[in-house]
């Protein structure tokens, strides 16, 4: 479907070194709103005036201006016979701000060049089709699969109308998240767990088990080096609404709250510790003392949570997986040995019962953290 939307709107110019390169440059215009833009996606654009860039700009937040009207803002609105670059198909629909087709036009570009489609079935081709009606040369597909890439998150929400689900799990190297008393601090070193916070920052939440929090008590904020961070949304499974009114994640100085997911069971029974506290719960469908996961994330998906990172623990990972409600994996393997079979795994619950029936996962990326390796990909449900 791409490669036709390519062939369709491609103009006479085509594709070159430099429009890869003002492209990268547009992403890294991109990256710069990368957890900031939820529900929109982060995009970027560039405007080139014969071979040299004239001005950038980048989606900051919901609500504010998108990157094409910045980058316009900076050259007074006006570009007549440019070049824009952006990382994403101009919007071409009236949103919290007024469409980017109109913008570009009265500016007097004269191509646009797009990295990826919107992906949002209502409104799919919509901008580059109004460009070129109105005369203007579109390419497309330019660094298609980095933008694409880029906002992963969002594609998979407007497609799913649910969150997109970030599987994070830290283990020894045989394979152990805890030992049979339930330590887990610290499984892996500090460059790793700054990695942690670093996706903390970009997503809308951070969801564990009640496992996780009586265990380890978590405060599931985001800690960087440089500067504060955001805090993501803080949701804890708890069927039972057995989380202490006393835990971290319910006393936090933060701009995030923290929900508890509860069984539509205990309705009007919460604790009076909890009631007391002002503590936020909702109420889902359970089954087996297991909160209903696909509708908790349809209804999160309602409330424009595009996505979430899962922390813990490995009945919430079990079932997760079963469900093939997983998105993406970060597993972190530290050179660590529990060296027994007593130890808490990463997925809790059966199995698969043969090697060739396994999980895989696709496109994968390996880095080193320190001394721990991560290993990052999609899974290939067949």
């Amino acid at each position: 479907m791409q490669s036709s939307r390519k062939n369709r709107f491609s103009g006479v110019s085509g594709t070159g070194p430099l429009d890869v390169r003002f492209m990268r440059i547009a992403l890294r215009e991109a990256r710069k709103g990368l957890g900031r833009t939820s529900p929109n996606p982060a995009v970027g654009a560039v405007i080139v005036r014969d071979g040299k860039i004239v001005a950038t700009g980048y989606h900051r937040k919901a609500g504010l201006p998108h990157a094409e009207i910045e980058a316009l803002s900076k050259v007074g609105g006006r570009a007549p016979g440019d070049t824009l670059y952006v990382t994403m198909e101009p919007c071409n629909h009236q949103g919290r701000t007024p469409p980017c087709t109109a913008a570009i036009l009265r500016s007097g570009i004269r191509r646009v060049v797009v990295g990826a489609m919107d992906p949002n079935p209502n409104v799919v081709g919509g901008g580059c089709d109004y460009l070129v009606a109105n005369g203007l040369d579109v390419t497309t597909g330019v660094l298609d699969e980095d933008c694409r890439r880029l906002n992963e998150d969002f594609n998979a929400f407007v497609t799913t109308g649910r969150p997109f689900v970030i599987l994070k799990s830290a283990m020894t190297l045989d394979g152990w998240t805890a030992t049979a008393t339930g330590s887990s601090r610290w499984v892996t070193g500090e460059a790793s767990r700054a990695f942690v916070h670093r996706l903390r920052d970009r997503v809308d939440a951070v969801m564990v088990g009640v496992g996780t929090v009586l265990a380890d008590d978590p405060e599931l904020t985001t800690r960087l080096e440089r500067s504060k961070g955001k805090d993501p949304l803080r949701i804890v499974l708890d069927a039972h609404l057995k989380t202490p009114p006393e835990a971290r994640i319910l006393n936090q100085d933060s701009d995030a709250e923290t929900w508890l997911a509860a069984s539509e069971a205990l309705r009007g029974q919460v604790p009076a510790a909890l009631e007391k506290r002002g503590v936020v719960i909702h109420h889902f469908p359970s089954a087996d003392g297991l909160i209903d996961l696909l509708a908790l994330l349809d209804w999160l998906g309602s409330k424009m949570v595009t996505s979430i990172l899962v922390e813990g623990g490995s009945r919430v990972a079990g079932s997760l997986i079963r469900q093939r409600l997983v998105n993406k994996f970060y597993l972190f393997k530290a050179p660590k040995l529990l060296a027994g079979d007593d130890g808490i795994p990463m997925v809790a619950g059966p199995g698969f019962q043969d090697m060739a029936a396994c999980l895989v996962l696709r496109d994968i990326d390996v880095q080193r953290f320190g001394d721990d390796i991560m290993v990052a990909g999609y899974p290939d449900y067949r």
